[in-house]
């Protein structure tokens, strides 16, 4: 019995009323344990912060950072965010211990990452088994979207998209009537050998030969002898930073006088530091910035930053990508994976890069213009004849 004989309450009796008491008023005073875990989220970035394409990631993990930055500094928003940063190394192994790391942290809502597609093939099984959502930044393989994983989205178009718009211009603006391809065995170069293959034909053009590689070679002397007997107006690249800048010396150095053509997976820096001289002659089409004051708010946004790092054509990317997030969070609620999921598929974001919607996969539907781009003296600046 609780009570003594005299109906008063007892010793043991007024004790425990006064812990409940005590721990009434803590919990009003500091909150309960969910709604003080809801205070700060955090969202998860992966992307090559080392290596060859290091570059690249560097100037989306800040355009990240700087949107986490934005949201945390306006008044009234229901959360703060902490960035996470992980680094991939363009490397698929890496990339899927990344995402690992990121779906097993339970204080981590969301993510956007990658710019290599074979990294983002290897991971987005393991997003999509935790259902988090998961925006793509950069890699512009076709396959990542036409998995329509429910939690994957993506802000940047594919290759496809690039490598139509280059093909006709090479054929009708170049005058380019046979082309070399050159391509890496990885899904994305196989892909972009079978793309950009198809739209030259389309437009009117010849493919005289179509060469296969690893990733990782380093000697091309063999194929490019092959290709220089066939004497093309052009040999199209369909790889990535590190292989294109040796593809480029190598040219240069048998006397291949022939301009190299690729989509935006070659426009870097590093192509003119590894190629050196011989980088003069590389032209790209990349996606064409269209301006508006968002983006040009951005590229002031971030000078004010003075990160170490230049801003590199996917900043827009992955700063957009990480506010598409945000106002998904804000709409679904942090706990609600399934819903910031749809509210990413159903948004209308006007960003950096425009008014972003997407289709039933997920891909954005942001149409894609080319800007056409050349090294000359050393230095990237666009195209003239």
């Amino acid at each position: 019995m609780n009570q003594t004989q005299s109906g008063k309450p007892n010793f043991w009796t007024r004790r425990r009323a006064l812990a409940s008491t005590l721990a009434l008023a803590c919990a009003a005073f500091l909150g309960t344990p969910d709604a003080r875990a809801q205070d700060t989220i955090k969202l998860g970035f992966i992307g090559p912060l080392s290596g060859g394409n290091a570059q690249q990631g560097m100037g989306a993990k800040n355009g990240f950072l700087l949107a986490i930055d934005e949201w945390n500094a306006k008044d009234g928003v229901p959360f703060k965010v902490e960035g996470v940063v992980l680094d991939d190394a363009s490397d698929p192994q890496t990339g899927v211990s990344a995402a690992l790391k990121l779906v097993n942290d339970r204080s981590v809502v969301a993510a956007t990452g990658h710019w290599n597609s074979p990294v983002a093939l290897a991971t987005l099984p393991v997003f999509n088994r935790s259902q988090m959502p998961f925006i793509v930044w950069g890699a512009i393989s076709p396959k990542i979207t036409e998995q329509n994983f429910p939690n994957t989205t993506r802000v940047t178009p594919t290759l496809v998209n690039e490598n139509k718009p280059l093909a006709d211009w090479a054929a009708k603006d170049m005058g380019a009537k046979r082309i070399a391809i050159v391509a890496d065995t990885s899904d994305y170069g196989r892909a972009n050998e079978q793309w950009f293959g198809k739209f030259f034909k389309d437009a009117g053009g010849e493919v005289v030969a179509v060469e296969s590689f690893p990733v990782g070679t380093t000697d091309f002397r063999a194929i490019l002898t092959k290709i220089k007997a066939l004497q093309p107006d052009a040999v199209y690249f369909g790889g990535v930073i590190t292989e294109a800048g040796i593809v480029r010396k190598q040219m240069v150095e048998l006397d291949m006088k022939q301009p190299m053509l690729g989509i935006s997976g070659i426009h870097d820096p590093q192509l003119i530091q590894i190629a050196g001289a011989a980088a003069d002659g590389t032209i790209v089409g990349v996606p064409a910035a269209q301006s508006n004051p968002k983006l040009e708010a951005m590229y002031k946004a971030y000078e004010a930053k003075k990160y170490p790092e230049a801003h590199s054509p996917y900043t827009k990317y992955a700063y957009d990508a990480t506010g598409i997030l945000l106002e998904a969070i804000k709409t679904a609620g942090v706990k609600d994976k399934a819903g910031i999921a749809k509210a990413i598929r159903n948004i209308r974001y006007d960003g950096a890069n425009g008014m972003t919607t997407f289709d039933a996969n997920g891909q954005t539907q942001i149409p894609v213009d080319i800007e056409v781009r050349t090294v000359s003296n050393g230095q990237w600046g666009p195209y003239t004849k």
